[in-house]
């Protein structure tokens, strides 16, 4: 499908995410990466955070089917409607202790993948968004490194710049692969890109 107006190309996904019951046009950036690296399989345990407002969570619920767990963690739990194999906490991103308790109950035998769609509010000062972003990239790993077990996946997002580059390296060393993305569904304005990291490695 070519749409050359930007503007339209926004609006064509925002429409198809709402025909299609995702509450955000950000469900089309997980598909892009599912239908190209083969994120899902069946029975997998997957960590989303910042999962608000779902749609990710959802995308991630019915690849891994009712013999799956979707964990979705965000400041406020999502509205809407979800199986019952996802579990939403309200739980703030950035106290990463919290991660040891709801961690050991979900997660006992590790999570095949930690997605990561965060996003600080934005202040239109390209220095301090980027700062604001690395920050909860840098959560979403510490997160990542406790919970992954060996062959998972991490998918992130993080804003553009050079302190998110060497980020990006130093956690690569700990995948087999790495992959950075601007998926199409991003806005052409958006400081933001994607890594995933596949292949974790056990310590």
């Amino acid at each position: 499908m070519a749409i050359k107006d930007r503007s339209r190309l926004d609006d064509h996904y925002s429409q198809k995410a709402r025909s299609q019951g995702y509450p955000a046009r950000s469900v089309y950036k997980l598909a892009e990466f599912d239908e190209k690296y083969s994120l899902f399989r069946s029975g997998q345990k997957v960590l989303d955070l910042g999962c608000a407002p779902g749609s990710w969570t959802m995308y991630a619920a019915e690849k891994v089917g009712p013999k799956g767990l979707v964990v979705g963690v965000d400041l406020a739990i999502p509205q809407g409607s979800f199986p019952e194999w996802v579990k939403l906490l309200a739980v703030d991103l950035l106290s990463v202790g919290d991660a040891e308790t709801w961690g050991a109950e979900f997660f006992q035998l590790g999570a095949d993948g930690v997605l990561s769609d965060l996003a600080p509010k934005t202040t239109g000062r390209r220095e301090v968004d980027q700062a604001r972003s690395l920050e909860l990239a840098l959560a979403a790993w510490s997160w990542a490194e406790r919970l992954l077990k060996p062959g998972g996946f991490f998918l992130f997002k993080v804003f553009q710049s050079p302190a998110a580059d060497e980020f990006i390296q130093r956690a690569r060393v700990r995948f087999q692969k790495l992959i950075r993305l601007k998926p199409q569904a991003s806005r052409k304005q958006s400081q933001e890109i994607f890594a995933l990291l596949k292949g974790f490695k056990a310590e």
